[in-house]
């Protein structure tokens, strides 16, 4: 019989914090500073994911723009300059996680975030969100390989003192299922998020969440 998993690392965007207006406010705000249409709201659960540089990207392709060089640099650093000006605008816990949460960290359960957001806008939405809860929070950072490269999750089950056989690593897209599985980790996948089940399925999820009780049953039943 498996033993109960030490740790839980989870994603952030679409697991832990419901960001998708938020996103696609400051996201559409620069879209207009540059003359650009808007995108709908519902279509950035497709844009997002692979961290700033690539939403940069679908952005401008999503609305046909060719941006390079100095005008692309520009363009992330407006939405940059916006975002981090009010990260936690339009951003709100999903309901039942910060329960199921504080029910694991009273439990003593190694808990991480990683995200591919920006490391200063995921510290700054996890300690609003979810004071004192986590053991250990990364976002993207300079010179770190974004997910589904495993290097970063990899360093956070170290920093958590497990082995990623000990540990479950949760999030709602793909990616996040990818990473899990480059890490050498059982991966859940979260269906409240941004993404669907099929394509967690796709990417292996080794469990499916439909709500945060089923999630905390997955956590303690392995």
């Amino acid at each position: 019989m498996n033993k109960p998993y030490a740790a839980c690392i989870f994603d952030l965007d679409g697991t832990l914090a419901d960001t998708l207006h938020s996103i696609a406010y400051f996201g559409n705000c620069t879209l207009e500073s540059f003359g650009l249409p808007a995108i709908d709201i519902m279509d950035y659960r497709f844009l997002v994911g692979n961290g700033a540089d690539v939403l940069m990207e679908r952005m401008l392709a999503h609305v046909g723009a060719h941006f390079t060089g100095e005008a692309r640099r520009a363009f992330r650093a407006e939405y940059d300059s916006r975002y981090a000006a009010d990260p936690l605008a339009l951003v709100g816990a999903y309901p039942g996680v910060p329960e199921v949460l504080e029910y694991q960290h009273s439990q003593g359960m190694r808990l991480g975030v990683l995200s591919n957001k920006p490391d200063d806008m995921t510290q700054a939405i996890v300690a609003e969100l979810y004071p004192g809860i986590f053991d250990a929070i990364h976002g993207q950072r300079e010179g770190i390989p974004t997910k589904p490269d495993p290097t970063a999750l990899l360093a956070m089950a170290e920093e958590l003192g497990v082995t990623p056989q000990e540990t479950l690593y949760i999030g709602d897209s793909g990616v996040d299922m990818d990473t899990a599985r480059n890490a050498g980790m059982d991966s859940c996948g979260v269906r409240w998020g941004f993404r669907s089940q099929e394509e967690l399925l796709e990417h292996g999820a080794r469990y499916l969440a439909g709500d945060p009780m089923q999630l905390k049953d997955i956590i303690e039943k392995r």
